[in-house]
């Protein structure tokens, strides 16, 4: 949505949702001061811009016996845009890795894995990860407690940036 700017009320809507986005409509247009058809005209349009990406639920993955968190940190052997490209296709298919990133510096990936137990992780790693092509190593952190884990964005800092460009 580089092309639209934000108003109070669409940066408003993006904080509520991201907050609560099981919340009705109706308690969204009260919540942002505006009436009803508007607030869902704005909702679908920051949907259709791409700001809005989807509706989440968030699972508690302990609860559910997902016990082992881990992040990998990958060197791949290639940088080449094939060769990333091809590793970033692998890590969408696997169901351990929730997460995948690209970075700079010594490592080439950060992925966030989940499994019920580390003899399932071990096998992932050694079966999979490590095997997979153009893999050159991994290192492995396991998760030890979690002392934050907020969703998206800080929406009082962007509040903070938007008001002084107003």
């Amino acid at each position: 949505m580089t092309d639209h700017k934000l108003d109070a009320i669409d940066r408003r809507i993006l904080a509520e949702l991201q907050g609560d986005g099981r919340m009705t409509n109706v308690e969204l247009s009260r919540r942002v001061g505006i009436s009803a058809p508007p607030c869902l005209r704005r909702v679908r349009a920051l949907e259709e811009a791409g700001l809005i990406e989807g509706y989440h639920a968030r699972i508690n993955a302990r609860d559910l016996g997902f016990e082992v968190r881990v992040f990998a940190m990958v060197g791949l052997s290639s940088q080449a845009e094939r060769d990333l490209s091809a590793f970033e296709a692998k890590c969408r298919d696997w169901p351990l890795v929730r997460e995948c990133h690209m970075l700079n510096g010594e490592i080439d990936f950060i992925l966030k894995c989940v499994a019920p137990d580390l003899s399932t992780f071990q096998s992932f790693l050694t079966e999979e990860l490590t095997a997979a092509p153009n893999v050159a190593s991994v290192k492995t952190s396991l998760v030890i407690r979690c002392a934050k884990d907020e969703p998206a964005v800080p929406f009082d800092v962007f509040e903070a940036r938007a008001s002084a460009r107003d």
